[in-house]
């Protein structure tokens, strides 16, 4: 409970800290174009990411693999980009570094448990089938 009394109340404060130090040192109008500017430039990377890991999840499925990392990776995408819209130099700083995808997949593998599951085998017997379309014809039935 704790923990998010600090991050629902103690971002913002520091936040405003930041904004409020930053805007004595450029002005109030620059701080304010640099925060339009890192949201909108937070929006295009997380975007342009967001599609290439739905790109990997389309291709995993389509290999009949579970994509468990690239939904996690999509799902801190997600907040990335949460983090980088919300006005403020703190909250951008940490959406910008959770851009990089080496660090989001190394907090995944150090904090959260993905077993690699095996990719289906199509000739299995299990509940999916196969369906192969042909014609054919018994060579000693009578010709048509």
């Amino acid at each position: 409970m704790l923990w998010f009394l600090l991050l629902f109340v103690g971002t913002p404060l520091v936040e405003l800290y930041f904004l409020v130090k930053i805007g004595t040192v450029i002005g109030a109008l620059p701080t304010i174009l640099l925060s339009l500017f890192t949201a909108a430039l937070g929006g295009y990377l997380v975007r342009e990411q967001g599609l290439s890991v739905l790109m990997r999840v389309r291709a995993l499925l389509d290999q009949g693999a579970m994509p468990a990392l690239e939904m996690l990776d999509g799902a801190i995408l997600l907040l990335c980009g949460f983090s980088l819209l919300l006005p403020g130099f703190v909250t951008d700083a940490v959406g910008f570094v959770l851009l990089i995808p080496s660090l989001r997949h190394w907090l995944i593998r150090r904090y959260i448990a993905i077993q690699p599951a095996p990719p289906v085998n199509p000739s299995s017997t299990s509940t999916s089938y196969r369906v192969i379309e042909a014609d054919y014809r018994r060579e000693d039935d009578p010709p048509l």
